[in-house]
């Protein structure tokens, strides 16, 4: 295939690659070495972009320096650094060179893993992978690959809570037929993430039937057993079938731990599948001090971690562990004629199109894989442990402050604090901690984002960024302080 300088067209020469990938990787390091001089937030405007690029694709070959200075010049200002050591906002998203390097190889592999015959190594090392983390946490037997359950990689804790919903679904339709629909219940505390409502959504339960109970400041917006018992009960009554409990290892407002021995006691009791969300506080538990917050893992069906937020392996790669394989399969698969192979056919192996909504899937245990060889788990725990104190530290700082308060209290490196109120005026404190929040991030300096509990909007403050050190966190907490008073002042 010829392109239009009449040159031959080899879209892999592996010279090339040489070249420009010494390039690239060259360039990205040079981006790390300088990431601190970016806004941590960018500050473009809405359509920016359109401005800057051309209205249609160019009919011949650029360079890669023109690609590279266009890079530079016009991408990177609209692009919010995530990887900046000032990035504190929603939960971390981890890069590392572990991480890089195992999304070079998948890249350059290019693989397409949807079957075990369609690259072996890439079913195996995943199911492998999975166990290996499986033990760092310490899951049940029964999460592990050599019986009926094991691990999968997912896209995201969404994809994760929408294949345990589908297939607790399918589960409970086998039973009672699939004319039930409109009667399942599905259970969650109103601090769960909304991809369960969208997992709802797509699986056709109705909106009515979503039971979203209530929690507050006295169990630090932990669900409570007693409410789910009395929610379940009214629905037995009601004629209702209670079928999906999703509970929380680690809320997204505040790190809220929902008691999963309590919680997965009334779940098994009325034959309801039981779901637990740690995707940003699993990372934690591979330390023995922090493993007691999934006490009662064993109550559940299905359990999953983002081991792209806090354990240095870049996005994608959510990690699902389910009890009962079958389930996923009834529920998910697909034999068409062009798939079938002979080692599928005899049920000898693993077919990871079976356990997720696409058929196509990447090579993603290799980053993990990486990470967990290259660092290994003591290395792992130490990183951890050191955001967790990072994080104590800057609690200690807040707390220091009279024109701050901490409003619940810390477990894993999230702190949620906001300016305390004059007067109790609370409507007034919510428009001034909005302000405060859109003063610091305008800055540049840092990036911080907000939640509302019980009414109070409240800035979250979670370190876990992996170029962030202490003075990273003074300096945060010095442009808080100076924007305050600014505020306080005015």
């Amino acid at each position: 295939m010829e392109n239009g300088s009449g040159k031959v067209l080899k879209p892999m020469d592996s010279e090339q690659l040489r070249e420009y990938g010494h390039r690239m990787v060259d360039f990205i390091a040079d981006y790390y070495k300088t990431i601190e001089d970016f806004p941590v937030l960018s500050q473009v405007q809405p359509g920016y972009l359109h401005k800057l690029l051309p209205d249609s694709a160019p009919d011949h070959p650029e360079t890669l320096d023109q690609v590279l200075d266009d890079v530079r010049a016009k991408i990177l200002p609209g692009v919010t650094h995530w990887q900046s050591p000032s990035f504190f906002a929603y939960y971390p998203s981890n890069s590392s060179v572990a991480g890089f390097l195992g999304e070079m190889l998948s890249a350059g592999l290019g693989i397409v893993g949807f079957s075990w015959v369609t690259s072996p190594a890439a079913t195996e090392l995943e199911m492998i992978v999975l166990d290996w983390l499986a033990k760092l946490l310490n899951l049940p037997e029964q999460f592990m690959s050599k019986g009926n359950g094991g691990g999968v990689i997912q896209g995201s804790a969404s994809e994760a809570v929408l294949v345990v919903l589908i297939a607790a679904r399918d589960k409970v339709l086998r039973s009672v037929g699939k004319n039930a629909l409109e009667k399942l219940v599905v259970y969650s505390s109103d601090q769960t993430h909304s991809a369960l409502q969208k997992a709802c959504q797509i699986a056709g339960i109705h909106p009515e039937n979503c039971r979203v109970l209530k929690t507050d400041s006295a169990t630090n917006y932990a669900l409570r057993p007693e409410l789910l018992q009395e929610a379940v009960s009214r629905d037995l009554e009601a004629g209702l079938i209670p079928f999906f409990l999703c509970a929380n290892v680690g809320t997204t407002s505040s790190t809220a731990v929902d008691p999963l021995a309590a919680l997965g006691k009334i779940a098994n009791r009325n034959e309801m599948w039981f779901h637990v969300d740690a995707a940003y506080a699993g990372s934690a538990c591979i330390c023995p001090e922090y493993r007691q917050y999934i006490d009662g893992v064993e109550t559940a069906d299905s359990f999953n971690m983002n081991a792209h937020k806090w354990f240095l392996t870049n996005f994608d790669c959510s990690l699902l562990w389910v009890k009962d394989q079958d389930s996923l399969k009834l529920a998910l698969s697909t034999n068409p004629e062009f798939l079938k192979n002979k080692a599928s056919q005899a049920n000898l192996v693993v077919d990871y199109k079976d356990w997720q909504i696409p058929l196509g899937r990447r090579f993603r245990s290799l980053k993990l894989w990486m990470v967990l060889r290259l660092y290994g788990s003591e290395t792992l725990k130490s990183y951890i442990r050191n955001h967790i104190k990072l994080a104590k530290e800057f609690e200690q700082l807040v707390s220091q402050d009279p024109n701050f308060e901490i409003v619940t209290p810390r477990i894993f490196a999230l702190v949620c604090f906001r300016l305390v109120p004059v007067k109790n005026e609370e409507k007034k404190c919510n428009n001034r901690n909005r302000a405060l929040l859109d003063a610091v991030n305008a800055s540049g300096k840092l990036f911080i984002s907000h939640t509302a509990l019980s009414g109070k909007i409240v800035m979250r403050c979670a370190i876990g960024a992996p170029l962030t050190e202490e003075k990273h966190v003074k300096e945060a907490w010095k442009v808080i302080q100076e924007e305050a008073s600014y505020l306080l002042h005015k």
